[in-house]
């Protein structure tokens, strides 16, 4: 088959790649300047006269609303886009009613905390009573004002984006296609001229196969980039363009995440934020958001900087589920939805270029996230916006998306909004935790105490320069001998290491119910829904062999979300795309950089369809 002659194109004057709150936001404010009150176009296509400009959107996932998160956000951007917003309107929806952070101890004695900590918990626990605390948690009296959330939001960002995207549909002149993953950008020399779709009908291993369809090429005037930390036309333009001199993506994170169904005399009120740290681990954060009287969203952040090889999401989130602060409201109650998502928590400082010739960046993936709040949605919300005015701009003109002119009309903007101020404050405010957790909230109040002016100089480093190997990391608790049997068990009988060897480190078995405490598998069945459409090819792959062959941590396997990655034969981890979600927390965590690249992870996370569907969580 001529693979050239048989594909598909189609003409376009914008394309946007990912439907999350940026595109969101982008399309929401572009589509309201298309066309005039009497129905003519406002702004003409050039590719279809006489016709409003002809912007199409591809997401990934099948539904517009499968977003992953349950999100707190001040909302000002969001807001600043519906003056008249109802929280009323939109599900799972409530104002920021009160809002607290609490300082976790440890109740079970498993926990790896320095001497530093474990000298802190224990002036903690002797001034319990002065200290008000209870449930073995110390609330903090006070909130620093770069961490509140006053005047907020809670939302489910998946019934959020459903809600955004019924208003960019009906607009009548924006398409938005679900279920269409973008392979990679067009290139002609150092321009962006559109994208290449997914090529559908392969094996798994991308051949042609029966009612082979190669991928449609959509060429643009203007690509607009908005696919997230992990998104492969992203990393594309990353690879091929460069970083800003030093920028680099080197702080992640994996959420993961459940939307409950609280019992009845849970006590907690809808619009309740509850910020946890210190359990299971003093490196992780935790989150519980209520909803409405009955259901809460909740979750854990396992960071970049938190050194161990089995960094397992899911089993951490069960054990600080547990912890007696939050068991009190959680017990009797039952899992809704669940799901990861990794987060790009490197800031202003994993800011790529913005724009180039016939493309621009936004949301989180232009690094957006301010890392000091631990806020990400309305910020991406804002760079859309921010954008749509300037494309509406140049193109009201007539003027070419050239990088001068995005650099004029969108890059211009954003140097003068909050993203950009706030941003720069946060730039420096976590590098202190890859010294040390305390090391890190120093940092964090530094920085926003003093407006980023003061931090700790601390160089963020890579997965294969921080993660130490299993027998060095448990050497305090597990003879290497047991480490080593534990490894040739665990490799013969298919699993992966992280139960047996945190159960051995004194971690307590986790007591499943059947309703909120469940293994992992039967969290993708009951918690969501996984569907990898079939005709496509693995979008998780490994560049080198050898390397995963010569690879003792097994990284990638530990800290998948849905055990799709699992010990496989001739010691390569072997993937069931059946099971993965798309979360990406696998391509941040391979400790096997390829030779000469010490950036580039021989891990490839490719574009793919399906994932976790959720429209809750």
């Amino acid at each position: 088959m001529d693979e050239t002659a048989a594909r598909q194109t189609m003409d376009v004057d914008v394309v946007c790649v990912g439907f999350g709150p940026a595109a969101a936001g982008f399309l929401t404010t572009l589509s309201r300047g298309l066309v005039n009150d009497d129905g003519t176009p406002a702004v003409e296509s050039a590719v279809m006269p006489g016709l409003p400009l002809q912007v199409t959107c591809f997401e990934r996932a099948d539904d517009i609303g499968t977003a992953v998160s349950g999100v707190v956000t001040r909302a000002r951007a969001i807001r600043e886009t519906f003056p008249d917003l109802d929280p009323s309107q939109i599900p799972m929806a409530a104002p920021v009613h009160h809002e607290q952070v609490a300082y976790l101890l440890d109740p079970v004695g498993a926990s790896r905390r320095s001497a530093t900590l474990q000298f802190g918990d224990r002036m903690i626990r002797a001034a319990a009573r002065w200290l008000k605390v209870e449930h073995d948690a110390l609330p903090l009296p006070y909130i620093p004002d770069f961490l509140r959330k006053d005047g907020g939001l809670v939302l489910s960002l998946g019934q959020f984006m459903q809600w955004v995207g019924g208003h960019v549909m009906a607009s009548g002149v924006v398409q938005v296609w679900p279920g269409t993953p973008v392979k990679e950008a067009l290139v002609d020399g150092t321009r962006v001229v559109g994208v290449r779709l997914v090529d559908q009908g392969t094996d798994r291993h991308g051949a042609p196969e029966a009612g082979f369809m190669p991928g449609m090429d959509v060429r643009a005037a203007l690509t607009v980039v908005a696919d997230g930390p992990v998104g492969a036309v992203g990393r594309q333009l990353d690879e091929q363009f460069g970083m800003p001199a030093g920028h680099h993506v080197r702080d992640w994170a994996v959420g993961m995440k459940m939307v409950v169904d609280l019992r009845e005399d849970s006590g907690l009120q809808p619009g309740t934020v509850l910020h946890t740290f210190g359990y299971p681990e003093p490196e992780i954060f935790g989150f519980l958001y209520v909803n409405d009287a009955r259901t809460a969203s909740l979750g854990i952040f396992v960071p970049s900087w938190f050194d161990s090889p089995v960094r397992t999401a899911y089993r951490y989130l069960q054990h600080w589920m547990l912890h007696p602060y939050l068991w009190r409201y959680l017990q009797g109650g039952r899992m809704r939805s669940w799901g990861a998502k990794s987060l790009q928590e490197s800031g202003k400082r994993g800011e790529p270029f913005l724009v180039g010739d016939g493309y621009a960046r936004i949301g989180e993936g232009s690094g957006s996230t301010n890392v000091l709040t631990g806020s990400g949605v309305d910020e991406a919300w804002l760079t859309g916006s921010l954008l749509a005015k300037a494309v509406l701009d140049l193109a009201s003109a007539g003027t070419a998306f050239t990088k001068d002119q995005l650099t004029a009309a969108y890059v211009r903007r954003r140097r003068e909004s909050w993203v950009e101020h706030e941003g720069i404050v946060a730039e420096r405010a976590r590098d202190g935790f890859h010294r040390g957790v305390i090391t890190g909230l120093i940092g964090m109040g530094l920085a926003g105490l003093s407006g980023g002016r003061l931090f700790m100089p601390v160089e963020p480093r890579r997965p294969h320069e921080r993660v130490r190997p299993l027998e060095q990391y448990f050497a305090d608790r597990i003879p290497a001998s047991e480490v080593a049997r534990i490894r040739a068990e665990c490799q013969q009988s298919g699993l992966p290491l992280h139960d047996a060897l945190l159960e051995r480190a004194g971690w307590p078995t986790v007591p499943y119910d059947g309703a909120l405490l469940v293994s992992h598998q039967d969290a993708l069945l009951m918690g969501g829904k996984v569907q990898a459409a079939s005709g496509y090819a693995d979008h998780v792959m490994f560049e080198d062999p050898a390397l995963c062959r010569a690879c003792q941590n097994r990284l990638c396997i530990e800290i998948c979300s849905g055990q799709a990655l699992m010990p496989g034969a001739d010691d390569v981890p072997a993937f069931d795309r059946e099971k993965c979600i798309h979360c990406g927390a696998c391509f941040w965590s391979c400790t096997q950089h390829v030779g000469g690249h010490p950036d580039r992870m021989n891990l490839v996370f490719r574009a793919g369809s399906g994932g976790l569907h959720s429209t809750e969580n």
